[in-house]
């Protein structure tokens, strides 16, 4: 599987663990084994205790004129554009993205962003940042058009357009897909694998990565999440906190730090540029990774890296597609 330029941050994994897994044979994990908590990692290679998964969802722009989730009174599309919510989105690429890639930066997190098409189209040169930055570029359609309401060539094509203008943009091809909604099609698996594509996100019922076999070969699953996604707990404006929002995660944080000394363990957490950008939320969100990387054996990893470990470590769960 084509990982180029995957990266991630480990929060002071154990050298003496990290060496006994350098070989890529993992620790062992057979049933009835004593494994005892401890800030060194038993089912991840090179130490990790546990792996935080980050979303950074670039879409700005490429949002339906009505009908799209901005936080203003919905109104009748023959009376026109819908103005301040163009301004509401543009704040995502002006604002909110830059305002992400420097939290990233100053804690070290590299993270995945799931690019619509369009959205690059408009805006390639921040597009090109983002990978420049060390962050993974992975496709999320090439508009915000339902796939569910899509023929299977209509798909396709919309899947190699969201391709080229990542390709055009960054120079890097997309190997992860995130669907408009989550909602793909029951043939949307089979078109990716035909496409390229290695895994998907659009999961939500396991806090572990996963592989399901499409066509007699595996495909990736690195499971997203609701909770712990801006978008389903902030909405457009509220009504949580950002406070309440990095409490949440740190309580998220803690529960899964302690289940991963017993077994495989991912945090999933999800931004949105126009959402997760604004000032209040980057500093909560800021609360969080300063919380998280103070716990020895936590790494933050790319989606890539994480679905490249899947097809490779033992013992990762296997959904039917």
């Amino acid at each position: 599987m084509a990982a180029a330029g995957a990266s991630m941050t480990v929060a002071a994994a154990d050298p003496a663990t990290a060496a006994s897994t350098a070989t890529g044979t993992p620790p062992s994990t057979a049933p009835g084994a004593i494994v005892r908590p401890s800030a060194q990692g038993r089912f991840w290679p090179e130490g990790i205790r546990l792996v935080i998964s980050v979303s950074m969802q670039f879409e700005a722009g490429a949002q339906t004129e009505h009908g799209n989730g901005s936080p203003y009174a919905p109104m009748n599309p023959a009376d026109g554009p819908d103005l301040p919510a163009r301004t509401w989105f543009d704040y995502g690429w002006r604002e909110g993205i830059p305002r992400l890639l420097d939290l990233w930066d100053r804690h070290g997190v590299k993270v995945t962003s799931h690019m619509i098409g369009r959205a690059v189209e408009l805006q390639p040169a921040l597009a090109k940042e983002i990978v420049s930055r060390g962050h993974e570029a992975a496709a999320h359609g090439q508009t915000w058009e339902p796939h569910w309401t899509m023929t299977e060539a209509q798909e396709r094509a919309s899947y190699q357009a969201n391709i080229d203008a990542i390709q055009r943009a960054t120079g890097v091809r997309p190997v992860g897909f995130n669907a408009y909604w989550m909602r793909g099609t029951p043939r949307t698996l089979g078109v990716l694998q035909s496409l390229g594509f290695a895994y998907h996100i659009d999961d939500v019922s396991a806090d572990e990565p996963m592989l399901t076999e499409v066509h007699g070969k595996p495909f990736g699953i690195v499971p997203y999440t609701l909770r712990c996604n801006d978008i389903a707990r902030l909405g457009a404006e509220g009504p949580m906190t950002a406070a309440a929002f990095a409490q949440e995660l740190k309580d998220e944080f803690d529960v899964l730090y302690e289940e991963a000394g017993r077994r495989r363990r991912m945090m999933s957490v999800s931004t949105h540029d126009r959402i997760g950008g604004t000032p209040a939320r980057v500093k909560a969100l800021g609360d969080f990774l300063r919380h998280a990387a103070s716990h020895p054996g936590v790494a933050f990893v790319r989606k890539d890296q994480i679905a490249r470990w899947a097809l490779e470590l033992p013992n990762v769960p296997r959904k039917r597609s």
